[in-house]
């Protein structure tokens, strides 16, 4: 294959393809390319959520953190960041949808996408739907979620979590949904909407589709490996 056709097909990726060699190993520049995204990577793990800079950007929010209290404990003990910390608390309900804002483990993407989520969703939801204050949750992982749903008396909750971060999306933002939430939900019962960034899913498309699906999901009360996503091409939302 040639050189020309090797470039025409980078140009379509930001997989690491047609890096050409030096010797036995890779040319100065990819290599000093490749150690600068494995940085911003581990900048992404461990870089933390400015949570009054979130704050500012939502109306009423509450905050909340798992039982890690440290982000060297979350990265160790995945369990903990499933559970809300003993201290916290949550107003009882009821609601039709509760939102959670996660940092995970990249709170780059949440900072940088997560309002832009929920400004681009929340004029494409049902009429009358009742929701409750938008929760910012601190050291989370996705099933945090269930137990803040439960807690808020939610019919369904959407989880907006940084992404495990890779060496060409360290700002990946994923959104979780799941049906009558409670402690002890599988990620069976979950849908989910994956790779949210401008270089990916674009905040826009991703708000349609989880438009679609909260609509879904209300009309037929379940989430997960039962409804499957046929968002696509669809103009209008479906009534409850």
């Amino acid at each position: 294959m040639n050189n020309d056709l090797w470039q025409r097909l980078r140009g379509l990726t930001p997989a690491r393809i047609a890096l050409g060699r030096s010797g036995a190993s890779l040319p100065t520049t990819e290599w000093l390319a490749f150690a600068a995204a494995h940085a911003q990577a581990r900048d992404a793990v461990h870089t933390p959520l400015d949570a009054d800079a979130l704050t500012g950007q939502l109306s009423g929010c509450l905050q909340v953190r798992s039982r890690a209290a440290t982000r060297d404990i979350y990265l160790r003990r995945p369990d903990l960041g499933r559970r809300l910390d003993g201290a916290c608390e949550l107003p009882p309900g009821p609601c039709d949808l509760a939102l959670v804002l996660a940092d995970g483990l990249s709170a780059a993407a949440l900072q940088a996408h997560g309002a832009a989520v929920l400004d681009a969703l929340l004029p494409l939801l049902p009429a009358g739907l009742s929701i409750a204050p938008p929760v910012i949750a601190l050291q989370a992982r996705v099933a945090l979620g269930d137990e803040i749903g439960q807690r808020l008396g939610a019919r369904l909750v959407l989880v907006l979590i940084g992404e495990r971060p890779g060496l060409s999306s360290p700002d990946s933002l994923g959104a979780y949904l799941t049906w009558a939430p409670a402690v002890g939900r599988s990620d069976a019962e979950r849908n989910c909407v994956s790779n949210i960034r401008p270089a990916g899913l674009p905040p826009g498309q991703a708000a349609a589709r989880l438009a679609w699906l909260i609509a879904q999901a209300l009309r037929r009360g379940l989430t997960g490996i039962g409804l499957k996503d046929d968002s696509a091409g669809v103009a209008t939302l479906p009534a409850i």
